[in-house]
């Protein structure tokens, strides 16, 4: 395939790095510099605006903007025709997400979201632990996820509400509420609270969510901009036994999982461990997993309609939290 890339920063530099054997023949940033770069890097063209992007002769974009763009370039490159990957949350509310989903259903197009987190072999790992049966009945999750932030991080983007659509609670905060429902299925908000503690910005700077799915079972998350050593921790506890995934590599720590079997006399638990030291290659994974999609007609891993679920989960709990 040829792809656009719109918003070429960090994310969008990694989407670029994982599209080969496919090519970036367009890409566009609002900083002319950062697409002149990219462009350099990947020798695509650059062009002035997303509308060029999406009109151009591609077969797929990638967006990657702040928040407040996600919805409006996914739309564009919907309409154009074009399949699209587009960053988590897709949008700032469900409301926007839904435009783009049925406009995606009328073109028959897929419209993949970035929730890359579930393409850590870790976490994939465990789906299939989970799948075989290995931990029984499913009861609850507990997931932390979180990192400290840097000198000036209340004037970033992410501290803007009309940019970004929130603080941490859609930023981490939606890949825990992702994650969550992908080993639970759907999931109602219980509890909800996003305070700001630390960084002086009109956004929550840690979240905390209970939620509880249709059977009963629950996922406590918190996310957080005050975890002053980097965390990832995601627990899956079931009848039989629980995973524990703990590390994404970097400066989250070596990835590791964790299975806990409980044996017939209960006691200690029967312990394997898994580790994968390697580089990331979860955006490598979730490209393939998209363009598998398109070929095929399938549901990628992570669509629209997950965006859409987790905004709706995102916005009861500002709403609670608000009270």
């Amino acid at each position: 395939m040829r792809i656009a890339i719109v918003g070429c920063g960090l994310i969008g530099a990694k989407r670029a790095a994982a599209a080969p054997p496919h090519s970036v023949g367009i890409v566009c940033d609002r900083e002319r510099a950062k697409a002149d770069a990219l462009a350099l890097r990947t020798g695509a063209r650059a062009v002035e605006t997303w509308q060029d992007a999406v009109a151009a002769d591609v077969d797929a974009v990638v967006v990657a903007t702040t928040h407040d763009q996600l919805a409006a370039i996914a739309l564009g490159a919907v309409k154009s025709g074009k399949h699209v990957l587009v960053e988590k949350p897709a949008a700032i509310s469900a409301d926007e997400a839904r435009q783009t989903a049925d406009a995606a259903a009328k073109r028959n197009v897929v419209v993949k979201v970035g929730f890359n987190h579930r393409f850590h072999p870790a976490l994939r790992k465990a789906r299939e632990l989970v799948a075989q049966g290995a931990l029984g009945e499913l009861f609850f999750i507990r997931g932390r996820y979180g990192h400290g932030g840097r000198r000036g991080y209340e004037r970033e983007w992410r501290c803007r509400p009309e940019l970004s659509g929130g603080g941490e609670l859609i930023d981490q905060g939606s890949h825990l509420i992702d994650l969550s429902r992908w080993f639970l299925g759907d999931l109602m908000l219980e509890y909800a609270a996003a305070p700001t503690y630390f960084w002086k910005s009109p956004v929550d700077d840690n979240c905390f969510l209970a939620l509880r799915s249709p059977r009963g079972q629950m996922a406590w998350l918190h996310a957080s901009w005050t975890e002053w050593k980097n965390t990832f921790s995601f627990e899956i506890a079931g009848r039989d036994g629980k995973l524990a995934i703990d590390g994404i590599g970097g400066s989250y720590g070596i990835e590791r999982l964790s299975h806990y079997h409980m044996l017939d006399d209960m006691g200690p638990p029967e312990t394997t461990i898994w580790e994968f030291p390697f580089a990331d290659h979860s955006w490598e994974a979730e490209f393939a997993d998209f363009v598998a999609a398109i070929e095929t007609g399938g549901r990628p891993c992570g669509d629209i309609h997950d965006a859409i679920a987790n905004l709706e989960i995102v916005a009861a709990a500002y709403a609670r939290s608000a009270r």
